[in-house]
């Protein structure tokens, strides 16, 4: 049984998607505890209706980011976690801590990296004039939204979308995805090689990245 502590800012929708996929296909996991930046994030009531320890580290009572890292770090570690899932936890993590849970940590980026890092990515795609845009799971290294990709979902960018309507329909593919990602996580499937994600079909046999459109 493997622990996955996540991590949130908000509403943590993408968290709500893990913790009900994890419920209604019976992982063998469980979603150890749910940590917020922010003592008002919406999704810390989400998780303890269902019995989901949450805390809060505050970032705005430490003076330093790294200070603030230390005491995040130790708050996760107290739960045992074989992964640690970001979902719209919105903090840029120094080195040492993303070093610290390297190959077990995941985030959800939404564009289709290398495309598109950092934020306000939807306008980025409307204004680049691309025809597909989308969101990639991948794991977490030191260098923003850069780390090896797990998996990733295509929308279509339609004639006419706003940054709104772009960002709803690619939300919805993040739900599906990052689940998706998580559970091959828990399922042992996933191996990091030269820089790169192998996904296992089975206990010995490896796929390609796999790409979800819409």
């Amino acid at each position: 049984m493997k622990n996955i502590v996540i991590l949130i800012s908000g509403r943590g929708s993408n968290m709500e998607a893990v913790v009900r996929a994890a419920e209604s296909q019976k992982w063998p996991a469980r979603i150890a505890a749910v940590i917020s930046n922010k003592p008002e994030a919406g999704g810390l009531a989400f998780a303890a209706a269902r019995g989901i320890p949450t805390a809060v580290v505050a970032n705005k009572e430490f003076a330093t980011r790294a200070e603030f890292d230390a005491k995040l770090q130790e708050t996760i570690d107290g739960f045992a976690p074989d992964l640690v899932v970001l979902a719209g936890f919105m903090r840029i993590l120094t080195a040492p801590f993303v070093e610290h849970y390297a190959g077990r940590m995941m985030n959800i980026h939404p564009s289709l990296l290398p495309l598109f890092p950092g934020l306000g990515t939807h306008q980025q795609a409307i204004d680049a004039g691309v025809t597909e845009h989308g969101a990639t799971v991948h794991f977490v290294t030191a260098e923003l939204d850069h780390g090896p990709a797990v998996l990733q979902a295509r929308v279509p960018v339609l004639p006419g979308d706003t940054e709104e309507t772009l960002s709803a329909r690619v939300l919805v593919e993040e739900h599906k995805i990052y689940p998706r990602a998580v559970q091959l996580f828990v399922e042992g499937r996933l191996v990091i090689e030269d820089g790169a994600v192998r996904i296992l079909e089975h206990a010995d046999v490896s796929g390609a990245l796999d790409t979800i459109s819409s």
